[in-house]
């Protein structure tokens, strides 16, 4: 028979479960922690002073009760000290943001990406970023890592690129690079875009309350994030959610992957400006564009946006027959087309998807917006911290 835990393992996950919960709930009293853990009163309290030890938290009256009474102490994140570095790759843009324990974003910086850089290539302008952000850091501040967003699939044994929406196949040693700019700043984890804004929506945004989740994110290529029974799926290697390489037309057009009919050719950024004559425009300017144009009534803008809202349905039905969702949530410039194409994009989901799994299904746009990239990027890396807290 195997053993049960032992007191200093049940301490440690003790610890974990109340600093996860102050992490992802902000400010909480001990009479609520001791409610919403089922631990006594007791235990919360020396559970407290070991994380107030650690500079992890603190602990303060209330500032007002309406109540009488000696009222229960609030444990809070200590969002300024402790923080993670959090960056974001994006087709059009670089962004790095300090965010603190407890999500709180504490400042962050962005410029734009040139057509033709290569992910590689934005390490640099990231690593300025960073750089800048810790002449600002307190004296006693504690960084805990970097977390990485990026648009493309992403190896995550070694934070390799192998296949990027505005290059095509490709091989960039993203993860290398970062870690001979970023080394001194603790560990690094790198994860799909799609797949960090899943795990902020679902710990802070439109998803809480929800076990599973599909986050679709488009622009000019298309990936998902898929929480199912409370956990990210990876898949082998990390390539999990590449929902756009899904082939839905066999006969459709070629896809920048090397196949022919995937679902990003017929609902990404390109697929919607073709379709409108807008052709030789691009980025989300260029989308808003497009539906603003069918809001007014616009024959061809309107026409652009039933046909692409028609295959955001078709694959929606498929994925929700296959994970069952309770919530998709659509993200980048799909939130835009979401909302121009609502009704057509629930009719084919309803004509595709089965009763028993999209009869329950809510369509949703994201609560964090642009930040679920860098909250969910330093999530990534407050995962490690999380687990175990005391650990330097």
């Amino acid at each position: 028979m195997r053993a049960g835990p032992s007191q200093e393992e049940v301490r440690k996950h003790n610890l974990g479960t109340l600093l996860r919960y102050v992490h992802v709930h902000g400010a909480t009293s001990r009479a609520e922690l001791t409610t919403r853990l089922g631990l006594n009163r007791s235990t919360i309290g020396a559970l407290t002073a070991e994380l107030i030890g650690a500079g992890l938290v603190s602990e303060a009256a209330p500032r007002e009760t309406g109540r009488a009474g000696r009222p229960s102490l609030v444990v809070r994140p200590e969002s300024g000290r402790i923080y993670a570095y959090a960056l974001s790759i994006e087709v059009d843009r670089i962004r790095a943001a300090r965010v603190g324990l407890g999500g709180r974003i504490l400042e962050q910086y962005e410029t734009a990406r040139p057509p033709g850089m290569s992910a590689a290539e934005a390490v640099r302008p990231l690593a300025g970023f960073v750089s800048t952000m810790r002449s600002g850091v307190p004296d006693d501040g504690r960084c805990v890592g970097s977390g990485v967003a990026v648009a493309g699939m992403v190896r995550q044994e070694d934070g390799m690129i192998r296949l990027a929406p505005t290059t095509g196949g490709v091989e960039e040693p993203v993860g290398e690079a970062l870690h001979s700019e970023l080394g001194e700043f603790g560990p690094l984890r790198l994860g799909n875009h799609a797949d960090v804004c899943a795990l902020a929506e679902h710990a802070r945004g439109a998803a809480v309350g929800s076990d599973n989740v599909i986050y679709l994110y488009g622009d000019v290529g298309v990936g998902a994030g898929i929480v199912a029974g409370g956990r990210r799926l990876h898949g082998h290697g990390g390539y999990g959610g590449e929902v756009g390489h899904m082939v839905v037309n066999p006969y459709g057009r070629p896809c920048s992957c090397g196949s022919r009919g995937c679902w990003e050719t017929e609902i990404g950024e390109h697929a919607l400006l073709r379709l409108a004559g807008r052709a030789d425009r691009s980025g989300r300017d260029a989308v808003l564009a497009v539906v603003d144009a069918a809001m007014r009534g616009d024959s061809q803008a309107q026409h652009a946006l039933r046909q692409v809202g028609d295959w955001i349905g078709f694959g929606i039905g498929n994925l929700v027959n296959i994970f069952n969702p309770e919530v998709v949530i659509f993200g980048g410039t799909l939130r835009d087309v979401y909302l121009g194409a609502a009704a057509q994009i629930r009719s084919r989901l309803n004509a595709v998807g089965l009763p028993a799994c999209r009869e329950h299904v809510r369509l949703r746009t994201p609560e964090l917006g642009a930040d679920a990239a860098l909250i969910g990027a330093a999530e990534l890396v407050f995962e490690n911290l999380l687990d175990d807290p005391l650990v330097t």
